[in-house]
């Protein structure tokens, strides 16, 4: 059963980035075609070449190594280093002979299209899927046990989050917004005793996120009961589905969290619940299972902590997906900003392909194709980021040296650009086996 979970986790993530690796070399592809450039392979994935076909001049095809792709186009020194053609007169349908403005528009169409695919996946979701929003209005408050990490930052049970960074927000998922969470003074306002109070939150916190939580609206959640399972401890003392419990054992509850801690507290032993059916109170005792130490409830579903659906139309959907793209942009960028800063670890926070596969296998297991498609366009947005980098060997690296000509009037020597893309690679190479080591460190 392993070895299938390992080959279903590899399957769902190279899925994912071939269906990347495609988008974005398409955009190099029908750019450089735009504009009469002869493109000899389109491929994807990486040499030894295993199928394809060749149509006109290019040859279109599948590598064996499914961790990227690339597009060749005559005249560029890219990332085969063939530099055959530097001995002979520039020709009409080669790179090299077109405008620079023309060579930006096709080095920077693979970042663009990975954009594209990930504003097109948020408005195609919120279409189909509508709007699921938690308004601040509808919670009353949050729990926060003190071993979490909203404890030692500042929370209380019962703070009522109103803003962040000073702003007022009107849906609750909003404050864990990727732009807000990346800012590099991130505060929350929230009322405490009918008195608004700010919390500051330290620079280093996100190296915590991924073992530790944060704000999530489980924490919102009330002590109300969705379901009770047949034939289990709750469905046998006659609790019923809608019931709310107020307290256990004397002890008032408000939050699903805080019930289930007093549950798992009593270790077994019957519990004194005072249950709101209706406006009547009920007095109800049950002994959790022995074996499970559960009474076989379910937790309320977002809907009975004041959550809405909201069905968006096509305009509506528009909208929400640019603004869906240019949050998860701007807080990637962010991230990568606070790291390269130091304010957050990068060994903690930098994955490699080990990571990505995992978070990519547990979003479609718990989501389904709604998971999937939210995994990919985060990585489409990602790897058009990480493509942009004036590093040499990516697309960056490339507009650096069309932005240096098209300033300077003349063409960095060949000699420049082949020992740049020797650097290039390097850096990308050692690059890559810090995060897969980093990534053995955190997995295995």
């Amino acid at each position: 059963m392993e070895i299938l979970d390992i080959l279903k986790t590899i399957g769902i993530f190279v899925g994912a980035l071939m269906i990347l690796v495609f988008i974005h070399e398409l955009g190099h592809f029908l750019a450089a075609k735009l504009f009469g450039m002869r493109v000899e392979r389109f491929s994807v994935g990486f040499p030894p070449r295993i199928w394809g076909f060749k149509k006109g001049d290019t040859d279109y095809c599948i590598g064996a190594t499914p961790l990227g792709g690339y597009v060749k186009i005559s005249g560029m020194v890219d990332e085969s280093m063939d530099t055959e053609f530097l001995n002979q007169e520039p020709q009409p349908w080669e790179y090299r002979s077109k405008p620079v403005w023309q060579r930006m528009i096709v080095i920077t169409a693979g970042v663009i299209f990975n954009m594209i695919l990930a504003f097109f996946i948020f408005t195609g979701m919120t279409l189909n899927n509508g709007k699921l929003t938690l308004p601040v209005e509808n919670v009353e408050g949050i729990y926060v046990p003190e071993s979490t990490l909203l404890y030692e930052i500042g929370f209380r049970t019962d703070d009522k989050i109103v803003g962040v960074n000073g702003d007022k927000v009107t849906a609750f998922e909003d404050l864990v917004s990727p732009a807000y969470l990346t800012s590099s003074d991130l505060n929350y306002q929230v009322i405490r005793n009918g008195q608004e109070i700010d919390i500051p939150v330290p620079s280093n916190f996100l190296d915590s996120l991924q073992t530790r939580g944060f704000i999530n609206q489980i924490f919102t959640l009330p002590s109300s009961i969705s379901s009770v399972s047949l034939g289990t401890p709750a469905e046998k003392a006659g609790l019923l589905a809608g019931d709310k419990i107020i307290a256990a054992d004397s002890v008032e509850v408000k939050y699903w969290i805080q019930l289930t801690s007093l549950i798992s507290e009593a270790k077994g032993k019957p519990i004194d619940f005072k249950v709101l059916r209706g406006d009547s109170v009920l007095d109800i005792t049950i002994a959790p299972d022995a074996e499970t130490n559960m009474l076989g409830i379910a937790s309320p579903n977002l809907a009975m902590a004041g959550g809405v659906h909201v069905e968006l139309g096509f305009f509506e959907s528009i909208q929400e997906g640019w603004n869906q793209t240019w949050d998860q942009t701007t807080g990637i960028i962010g991230g990568f900003a606070r790291m390269i800063s130091g304010d957050i670890s990068v060994r903690q926070n930098l994955g490699g392909p080990i990571a990505i596969a995992s978070i990519t296998r547990q979003a479609t297991d718990q989501a389904g194709w709604d998971g999937f498609w939210q995994i990919t366009a985060l990585l489409s947005i990602t790897l058009a980021i990480m493509n942009i980098l004036p590093i040499p060997a990516l697309d960056g690296g490339h507009l650096v040296f069309l932005i240096y000509e098209g300033i300077a009037r003349k063409e960095p020597s060949e000699k420049v650009k082949v020992v740049a893309q020797n650097i290039g690679f390097f850096v990308l190479l050692t690059l890559m086996v810090f995060v897969i080591f980093n990534d053995v460190l955190k997995y295995f």
